[in-house]
């Protein structure tokens, strides 16, 4: 099985003159249960179907499974999807040894923005950016299937 580790910030600060790429994706989920969620996503010029179990204690290691689809069947895929599609800006961010993705939300999530870094291993130390904030590793509220349900725009 695949696994995939990663952390989560929330942005404090000024990463765009740092942008490698810029990506608009669209999502949607096929189911959004926790234990199981099934995600369609398409990514600039490329589409996916992705598979993620539950998280581990902290949140920043879960099952994953991800395999690349023709776009056509991904337009398709979205239309059956649960309400609340995510549309996003995904930001490449290249700092040190690894890469950021920075990803800016749209419609309903408008303004939200959260970096995730991808890491070999739970405890692999990284560098940390002056517009990298508050780590959100683990909360659920912050999850895409999460926004799709609850968007940021309406939190209390």
């Amino acid at each position: 099985m695949a696994y995939e580790i990663e952390r989560k910030f929330l942005i404090h600060g000024d990463f765009r003159p740092f942008v490698l790429e810029s990506l608009p994706i669209k999502q949607g989920y096929l189911s959004s249960v926790p234990e199981r969620t099934v995600r369609v996503r398409i990514q600039g010029d490329k589409a996916f179907l992705t598979i993620k179990g539950s998280g581990n204690a902290t949140g920043s290691t879960r099952f994953e499974w991800e395999k690349e689809i023709a776009v056509a069947d991904a337009h398709n895929l979205l239309d059956l999807c649960e309400p609340g599609v995510i549309h996003k800006i995904r930001h490449l961010v290249p700092v040190g040894e690894f890469t950021f993705e920075v990803d800016e939300f749209l419609g309903e999530n408008a303004g939200l923005l959260v970096a995730e870094i991808e890491l070999p291993t739970e405890d692999t130390s990284f560098e940390h950016p002056a517009w990298l904030g508050r780590e959100i590793t683990g909360d659920v509220r912050y999850y895409n299937a999460y926004l799709s349900q609850h968007p940021s725009s309406k939190w209390e």
